[in-house]
């Protein structure tokens, strides 16, 4: 269950055979994760020794076939950060139950990303109004393409229906993206501030993980930073609302008698969005309600705290009978099949007369109400999709807000893209640090061996501890002028071309990139 969000842009599908500056990239675009190949100029060329017509020519591998798609791409290209997905902006709740994924799962989901050729990290964040994965991806476009794939076998829902209603976002739009969700900035209640502990549960579910590694790691934990300095130096969330909260303040809305006095109350779950339904419930007066639930041990644990409180506990296998009884009904379970079918709320007996039809207020995804108890004369039904009409409400002074909170992560947005690209040099650190020890063991030995063992344990002691303290003094500058964390005044081009002249001195590149031995562990993987 979760905080409502979403985005309203999607970046822009590209050739993989063409680069374009950076200044012509669009922010935003339709996707398509079949991009149609620009075409190339024609040209014939004229071989002085042409193969016999039998001759057997062999195929390139996957890995020359994957280099050769596109110049320099493994070679020079950084990983790049994508999310796809869709929210409640997008896509309607029909749509989003289908591609939810339970929290349970979210480990597992994670490894089946990073076993797919170009996709190196994952994250996902699946909320009752968005589904999200975050990747570092070893390409763009065909790490779309598998992803998109890989959702489209899960959900059942065909490709161009997911491109429909998707967002799409790459780098730094990404990571924004990523910062204004755990702000609640992209929440349809805006400042809400459940989102920022499904955040963090992102981060919780994804220890020990193998795929939520070192990058998208640091992404969320810098996003549950941001989260919390928009909190506390905007405090954008007071005077918001919910989902819960929303939830109640429709039920008051819906109801022929604007208060909860008389009201027969029944909700169903006890979790996190049970608990937060019955606190605003007692808040808005509502001083009895019967709670369905498996076991009773939340049941008890929010009596507790909600002493004045009259709680009642029924059972699951008793829902359709407290239902019976009830006028306004809320559920907010994690059930991946309806509680309420049209059949079974066709059977139920009416509310009363001057009650008028019995509600239901249903905040779960997938939907605990199926959508044709809606067609039925005594049932109204309300999902998180209309909850639009309360949270519409307050909204000028939120938004004052949240143009202010844009500052704050503008800021964390260049910390964090300092933090990325400072990464690049790490190959080399290791590479220069092993250079230099290499040179330093190699004389220390020479040295050792011209003295014909007529050297003490002290003395070798002091001359290994001299060797190291001049090494370590020689390094201090070079590696100072290799890292970039985004709190110095040291621009990113500096150390990347401190890198550079690092590598060409010493002649420190490998003849394999890094890129490129992730591509081949890949997929010689895959070949398994």
């Amino acid at each position: 269950m979760t905080a409502i969000g979403g985005s309203s842009s999607s970046a822009a599908t590209l050739s993989s055979s063409v680069k374009f500056p950076p200044s012509q990239f669009p922010k935003s675009s339709t996707f398509s994760p079949h991009p149609t190949p620009l075409n190339p100029p024609k040209c014939t060329l004229r071989s002085e020794n042409p193969l016999p017509p039998n001759a057997v020519v062999s195929k390139p591998s996957p890995l020359e076939i994957l280099k050769t798609s596109s110049v320099d791409r493994y070679t020079k290209e950084k990983t790049s950060i994508i999310v796809i997905g869709l929210n409640v902006h997008t896509a309607p709740v029909e749509m989003r139950e289908k591609l939810a994924i339970p929290e349970a799962q979210w480990p597992q989901v994670i490894q089946e990303l990073c076993a797919l050729n170009h996709i190196e990290e994952a994250a996902v964040l699946s909320t009752c109004n968005r589904i999200e994965i975050y990747l570092v991806a070893l390409s763009q476009h065909r790490a779309v393409r598998e992803v998109t794939d890989w959702i489209s076998k899960l959900s059942g829902v065909s490709i161009p229906e997911i491109c429909k209603h998707q967002i799409l976002l790459y780098n730094k739009d990404a990571t924004q993206h990523l910062f204004e969700v755990a702000a609640g900035l992209d929440s349809l209640v805006l400042g809400e501030g459940q989102i920022l502990s499904q955040v963090k549960q992102v981060v919780k579910s994804g220890q020990g993980v193998p795929g939520f590694d070192r990058k998208i790691s640091g992404l969320f934990k810098q996003a549950i930073s941001v989260g919390k300095r928009v909190r506390t130096e905007k405090n954008i969330s007071s005077g918001s609302v919910s989902v819960s909260s929303a939830a109640v303040e429709l039920a008051l809305m819906k109801r022929s008698v604007a208060s909860f006095d008389d009201a027969r109350v029944l909700v169903i779950g006890a979790g996190k969005m049970g608990k937060l339904v019955i606190k605003h419930l007692a808040a808005k007066g509502c001083r009895k309600m019967v709670v369905v639930n498996r076991s009773e041990e939340r049941v008890n644990a929010i009596r507790e705290e909600l002493k004045d409180v009259d709680l009642v506990y029924r059972p699951l296998s008793e829902m359709l009978e407290c239902a019976t009884e009830a006028d306004l009904i809320f559920t907010c379970t994690a059930s991946e099949s309806p509680l309420f079918s049209k059949e079974n709320v066709e059977m139920l007996s009416s509310v009363g007369k001057g009650v008028g039809n019995r509600l239901y207020i249903d905040i779960s995804i997938p939907r605990n109400v199926d959508p044709g108890v809606s067609e039925l004369e005594n049932a109204v039904v309300y999902n998180v999709d209309d909850l639009r009409e309360v949270v519409d409400a307050n909204m000028e002074d939120r938004h004052q807000k949240a143009m202010e909170a844009r500052g704050i992560i503008q800021e964390e947005l260049n910390k964090f893209e300092a933090w990325i690209d400072s990464l690049e040099t790490v190959p080399t650190i290791k590479k220069f640090r092993a250079y230099v020890e290499r040179i330093r063991a190699s004389e220390l030995e020479k040295c050792l061996s011209k003295m014909r063992g007529n050297v003490s344990k002290e003395q070798k002691e002091a001359m290994y501890a001299l060797s190291m303290g001049i090494v370590n003094k020689l390094l201090h500058g070079p590696m100072q002028h290799l890292r970039c964390d985004g709190n110095d005044n040291k621009s990113l081009s500096e150390v990347l071309e401190n890198m550079r002249a690092l590598n060409r001195m010493y002649d420190l590149e490998t003849e394999i990139s890094l890129m490129e031995e992730k591509i081949r562990v890949k997929l010689e993987r895959a070949k398994k």
